[in-house]
């Protein structure tokens, strides 16, 4: 599965909320999070997601109303 980063701002979200989120299943548009890196104090989220596509990124985030500053895909060196 494809692999994306991505940011947004933090508001109206929690640190707490984000814990929970952190071992959410599968959505509806197959996004699973791989991990979750913020930032109260800069109001920044970074989130590592896996996806089908960049179009699922988008609905997921568009059904919690928060739109993505920018989305990449991305890999890693841990496989």
């Amino acid at each position: 599965m494809p692999r994306f980063i991505d940011s947004h701002p933090m508001k109206p979200m929690t640190a707490e909320a984000l814990k929970k989120l952190q071992d959410a299943p599968p959505d509806e548009f197959g996004v699973t999070h791989h991990d979750i890196l913020f930032s109260e104090k800069d109001n920044k989220i970074f989130c590592v997601l896996d996806a089908p596509d960049v179009e699922a990124i988008h609905k997921h985030h568009a059904k919690g109303c928060i739109e993505c500053d920018w989305v990449h895909e991305v890999e890693s060196t841990r496989g």
